[in-house]
């Protein structure tokens, strides 16, 4: 479920990084509306979408699970 979670909110801040720092920032700041956002804060969302996608996919593999190659050394 979580990693669905991350996943889905990746692929968000992944496509649609703009509109997502502005709903972000209405939420947060009483005057969001007002609020201008440095150039590379939307770039920085974008790849932290791209790192949340892919913890998601990939990155949590060995330790839910996994095939059990760790154990069979002991």
């Amino acid at each position: 479920m979580l990693r669905a979670l991350l996943a889905a909110f990746g692929l968000v801040e992944l496509l649609f990084p703009d509109k997502l720092v502005a709903v972000m920032t209405r939420l947060a700041y009483e005057d969001g509306g007002e609020m201008t956002v440095k150039p590379w804060v939307v770039t920085a969302a974008r790849v932290e979408g791209a790192v949340f996608l892919l913890v998601a996919l990939f990155g949590l593999r060995g330790r839910c699970g996994g095939d059990g190659e760790a154990d069979e050394d002991e």
